[in-house]
């Protein structure tokens, strides 16, 4: 408890009914428009003139319109030796939260309704879609949802509890938050947001942005793994067998330019992949179809507000100044899928297509596993 005689509207949420007698010190006719739940009504002058009548055993929580008469009462008690306190902001202030809540409940009941109708076939759909196509979800999997705070693995995690109510088997889901080294705003936009979604996180914290920017060569590829690693860790700690990322079709097909012309290799960002590290693990992505700019969409017509770049080094981040001169490789590709999709546009979809038509004939090598092939190998035999 607090030792100040103030108690926050937070601190006497998190108090048990049980060991709290909570006491409404208003007018008869204040209280005939409510209390709040489970308060006894009663007069300051008969508080303090039969304090004996008050339990020692447990906390005494008093309140007035606004938190100004209660606290003499509250102290007045104290001198008794009681523990009593006076609630801040008294019960207008605990009928505003009330009102936020119900505000932020009929907010998350539009959004769920909105994946059902306007958004049902450009985000649900696609994302029932890929979870068929790629068998990325079987009976009995408990599933750690893996939430960063940005746009694309907040609205996974509803578009995984819309499935879990339609599914046709059963599985379990965990939404996962791992903080990083978040600053506090950012820390507080996540769990806003998780409130008016009415997702119901669970938050463990690492000191990986503390590590990685003392790293020199190559940070941001440290911090993936180390995020990738810490992930899959809590996510076996809570007897979870998958682990799912919010990566989109945009994601797909920037990784599969950004692997040409940067890494001189031809690969993509896989719907699904086991764990060489956590043997049972297995990493899906459900939002492997989903447009990027439908998740724009569906974000600002809700209003909803995410965390952009939250690391140290601001150029990681794809959408952290486009057009400066501090700009991510992926920034980069973007920028030029959106010039050659002006010349052709069906580019993207080509591009993306690319990685289901790969003919082994035609191309001068490849690796399966731990070994090369060459063309030359089987030349001539033919």
């Amino acid at each position: 408890m607090m030792n100040n005689v103030e108690l926050s509207q937070e601190a006497f949420e998190a108090l048990n009914p049980d060991t709290t007698l909570l006491i409404d010190i208003r007018s008869a006719e204040d209280v005939s428009y409510g209390t709040i739940p489970g308060a006894k009504v009663n007069t300051a002058e008969a508080l303090e003139a039969h304090p004996e009548a008050l339990p020692r055993d447990k906390d005494i929580v008093i309140y007035c319109h606004r938190g100004t008469n209660s606290i003499p009462v509250a102290e007045a008690l104290r001198e008794k030796h009681l523990s009593a306190y006076s609630l801040q902001d008294g019960y207008l202030g605990w009928l505003m939260r009330k009102i936020q809540w119900e505000q932020e409940a009929d907010k998350c009941k539009q959004i769920e309704v909105g994946l059902r109708t306007t958004y049902h076939k450009r985000l649900f759909s696609k994302f029932a879609k890929a979870i068929r196509t790629y068998d990325l979800v079987q009976e009995g999997d408990r599933i750690a949802v893996c939430i960063s705070g940005g746009k694309d693995s907040m609205l996974m995690a509803k578009l995984f509890q819309e499935l879990q109510r339609h599914r046709k088997f059963p599985f379990e889901l965990v939404f996962l938050v791992m903080d990083p080294g978040y600053n506090a705003a950012n820390r507080q936009v996540i769990e806003h947001n998780a409130k008016i979604l009415g997702i119901p996180v669970t938050i463990f914290e690492t000191d990986i942005f503390d590590i990685v920017y003392r790293e020199e060569k190559n940070p941001c590829y440290l911090c993936a793994r180390m995020r990738r690693g810490h992930l899959y860790s809590k996510a076996r700690e809570l007897g979870c067998n998958k682990i799912a990322l919010g990566h989109h079709y945009d994601d797909v097909i920037e990784t599969i330019l950004m692997g040409m012309l940067y890494g001189a290799q031809v690969q993509t960002m896989m719907p699904k992949l086991h764990s060489t590290n956590f043997p049972g693990m297995e990493l899906i992505r459900p939002m492997y179809f989903i447009r990027e700019n439908d998740i724009k969409t569906w974000r600002d017509a809700n209003d909803l507000h995410f965390i952009q770049c939250a690391c140290h080094f601001t150029d990681t981040c794809t959408t952290c100044d486009p057009n400066g001169r501090t700009v991510s490789k992926r920034m980069e590709i973007k920028q030029l899928i959106a010039q050659l999709k002006k010349v052709n546009p069906t580019v993207e979809a080509n591009i993306f297509r690319s990685m289901e038509n790969v003919n082994l004939d035609t191309v001068i090598s490849y690796k399966q596993g731990n070994q090369t092939h060459s063309f030359l190998d089987d030349y001539g035999k033919k």
